[in-house]
């Protein structure tokens, strides 16, 4: 615990950073040749940090090659695990110094959704790409912050949404856009699971900024858009909370969120911490239907449509999405299912929209 208080206290100062001369340009970088790597540093070296990594031993366009931690520990059983130079190690404090380094392209932001948004922007300021885990920021708000911030620092801002690289997710999704089920009209996405450890800074609402929408339930929010390939045009949403020890004020527990598209199709989800078995899409239409379970999990993806299975080898999702994320800075790339900034920010602005949708008991409406 001492180095969780450490790392919000020196989360502090991440507004006082300045801007800093730019390392990279979008011009530069889509003029690299195509047998480039990208250079990356992880910030934040806990589970989903260490898979990431461990993902990345199997790339073939991005490379780890720097670490950002608080605590030393873990900057030191990585270096000797991955083979990173100490010139690549940083802490909170002294990450501004990625500037003046020429051997780090890109920063992968994997810290409690608070910190995202101050990160993220002491990244751009430095001059390096920045690649955000989802949800980007606590809101739109500050989404919008981070989307501005990069884009005046001349940098990508990519969100880790790994699901938009996945083989057979985006087999339905090509399907749904060449009309194979007719005209789409509904979807379901049940995101969920019992989570565990009552401490852990997913229930702290400083850090998380919500409970299971900031964490499982953006699944079925961006998945709802991707798969009906629209906007929403309304939200409403209901919670209901069990358990106000574990959940406390401003911590949801489970929350069902209705959503309506301008095409009249509907979306009907749930984001919850209190069941497993919950990890399903389901996209219906007037000529046939598709089907995912486990539809977000880390895989393998299990996909069926009214004419069978969906079959595709199934890859570590977060080694396809380094690469694929490597080569939209490096090629200029242009992704199916868009994993920007302005990506991320849509999905913000929705889940704005469900929490004062639940709030207020009564219907959203978007744009």
């Amino acid at each position: 615990m001492a180095s969780r208080r450490e790392f919000l206290q020196k989360a502090g100062l991440s507004t006082l950073a300045i801007s800093l001369p730019l390392a990279n340009s979008f011009g530069k970088t889509n003029e690299i040749k195509n047998d480039q790597v990208l250079r990356v540093a992880i910030m934040g070296l806990g589970s989903y940090g260490t898979r990431v990594a461990e993902a990345m031993k199997d790339c073939k366009r991005a490379k780890l090659v720097g670490v950002i931690s608080g605590t030393r520990s873990k900057v030191e059983a990585w270096q000797q695990k991955y083979g990173i130079p100490a010139k690549n190690c940083y802490n909170y404090e002294n990450f501004d110094q990625i500037k003046d380094n020429p051997d780090i392209d890109a920063v992968y932001v994997i810290t409690p959704n608070s910190l995202h948004k101050p990160y993220s922007i002491r990244v751009a300021k430095a001059g390096k790409h920045v690649i955000c885990e989802k949800p980007m920021a606590l809101n739109a708000v500050e989404g919008k912050e981070m989307v501005d911030a990069c884009k005046a620092a001349g940098v990508h801002l990519l969100i880790g949404y790994r699901m938009h690289f996945e083989a057979k997710t985006l087999e339905v999704v090509k399907r749904q856009r060449e009309g194979a089920f007719g005209k789409t009209l509904f979807f379901q996405g049940l995101s969920g699971f019992s989570i565990g450890d009552p401490t852990q800074w997913r229930l702290n609402r400083e850090l998380a900024g919500g409970g299971s929408m900031m964490d499982i339930g953006i699944y079925s929010v961006n998945g709802s858009r991707y798969m009906l390939d629209e906007e929403p045009i309304w939200v409403t949403a209901q919670e209901v909370k069990t358990d106000p020890v574990k959940f406390k004020e401003g911590v949801d527990e489970t929350i069902t969120f209705q959503m309506g598209f301008p095409s009249g199709a509907v979306a009907s989800c749930l984001s919850t911490y209190s069941l497993n078995n919950l990890d399903k899409f389901f996209l219906n239409g007037t000529k046939g239907f598709a089907e995912m379970q486990p539809s977000t999990g880390y895989g393998p993806i299990k996909a069926w449509t009214n004419q069978g299975p969906i079959e595709a080898e199934h890859i570590t999702h977060q080694t396809t999405q380094m690469d694929e994320m490597a080569a939209i800075i490096l090629d200029g790339k242009k992704p199916i299912i868009p994993v920007d900034g302005e990506e991320g920010l849509k999905d913000m602005v929705i889940v704005d929209a469900i929490y004062k949708a639940a709030k207020i008991g009564e219907k959203v409406m978007l744009g």
